[in-house]
């Protein structure tokens, strides 16, 4: 098979073609319509004269529409990850789409969005968390974002989205919980703003503005979900038992989560929150059992006992042509030495290592495409997706394991 030639992602990018902007009018409003979305902007950012640069919370399919409908009849461009272009080169270019590899260090990406808001003067729109929630409350951001900002000194909006993460989660994104999506679209800083702040007051800023709780949300608002399977998929973030401290033993359907080793089990209410079934032990909060497990983790790698090692099939985006393709296999071991995956990749021995100062976190994907369990590992040239053979629901436990390791060997 002729692969043809490989993504590049350096061409500049364009602003959204004028044809595809009146598709993009067209469908929002309808997709927002027939999926209970639904926007605020407040008039100080519909004032705001010339590009702006809009900072927003992944959660959802939803974000996107709600960010166009925001904006009407303005538009935007959209940093977005490299693999995305396998939709269509052709729609994701034309939208004005910026392709990133994910938690690297390139400039490639602070460029494009240089040239689209100095060159272009044209607005564009980063999801900074990079991933969609995994628990409808923030995720880690760049350290860098207020210097972003500083650099090309226009008026910075926030989009906060509720809703989105409740009605289509990442650990089970269908079916449709069917609840109302809020997104309020305002200015964090306006242009005298950037000028005046430094870079790490910006960035304060920019985490504060991040920091959510869907969960606390839902309670608050009443919103009431009826799907019967609310609770399937939920064992992917919560794998850990709070019962009897098993890992990987959980598993969940219809409106139950339970541990398979010693049989605790919890039911999800219509508000999302968990109740034991026959144990009183345990957390009502999602969110408080997934920080837990955070912290066990963090346990182990203070300890110096975190270990993880698995074999591994490669799939690597090459084009939208022949989009992802299986490239090799190998092993992948994760420790205080970083990720470092050694096998075949395209016919030769290989030796990846990305060091742990050089992630602050990981994008993990769960049953990606229909493949299996996934995280990516990205190098100049080439982003890797590497599907775990054999370890069982590990990839949350990956995640918080990737941070937890960047923050204590960078500090130490």
């Amino acid at each position: 098979m002729k692969l043809g030639k490989r993504f590049d992602m350096y061409r500049k990018p364009n602003k959204p073609r004028w044809y595809l902007k009146i598709v993009e009018f067209i469908a929002a409003p309808f997709y927002m319509l027939f999926n209970n979305g639904h926007v605020k902007t407040d008039k100080a950012v519909r004032k705001i004269k010339g590009p702006y640069l809009i900072l927003s919370t992944h959660a959802s399919f939803m974000d996107f529409p709600q960010i166009v409908t925001g904006i009407m009849p303005r538009t935007t461009g959209w940093v977005m990850s490299v693999e995305e272009f396998r939709r269509s080169n052709f729609l994701m270019g034309g939208i004005g789409g910026m392709p990133k590899r994910k938690f690297t260090h390139d400039i490639v990406t602070a460029k494009h969005i240089m040239y689209y808001i100095k060159k272009l003067k044209h607005t564009c729109t980063i999801y900074p968390e990079a991933r969609f929630s995994f628990a409808g409350i923030n995720e880690r951001l760049d350290g860098a974002l207020g210097k972003l900002c500083k650099v090309l000194g226009v008026p910075l909006v926030m989009c906060m989205a509720n809703g989105n993460f409740i009605n289509s989660p990442q650990w089970c994104k269908h079916p449709y919980r069917k609840i109302r999506q809020e997104a309020h679209i305002y200015q964090l800083c306006s242009k005298e703003e950037i000028d005046a702040l430094s870079a790490e007051e910006i960035q304060e800023r920019i985490e504060k503005a991040f920091v959510k709780d869907e969960y606390k949300w839902q309670v608050e608002k009443g919103y009431h979900i009826k799907c019967k399977e609310r609770a399937k998929g939920l064992h992917k973030i919560l794998y850990k038992c709070p019962v009897c401290g098993k890992e990987f033993e959980t598993d969940s359907a219809g409106i139950h989560i339970w541990c398979n080793a010693c049989g605790s089990k919890w039911e999800m209410d219509t508000l999302s929150r968990l109740h034991g079934v026959n144990t009183d032990k345990g957390f009502s909060h999602i969110p408080d059992w997934y920080r837990w497990e955070r912290a066990e983790v963090e346990k182990e790698v203070k300890a110096g006992t975190y270990r993880f090692e698995d074999e591994i099939r490669i799939e690597d985006y090459y084009n939208n042509k022949v989009k992802c393709i299986e490239v090799g296999h190998g092993k992948v071991v994760h420790d205080q030495n970083g990720f470092t995956i050694t096998g075949v990749i395209d016919g030769e021995q290989v030796v990846i290592n990305k060091p742990v100062q050089s992630m602050y976190s990981v994008h993990v994907e769960y049953d990606f495409l229909g493949r299996g369990d996934a995280f990516d590992i990205a190098t100049d040239k080439n982003t890797y997706f590497m599907y775990l053979k054999t370890a069982k629901n590990y990839l949350t436990k990956m995640h918080f394991a990737t941070e937890a390791l960047y923050d204590y060997y960078t500090k130490k």
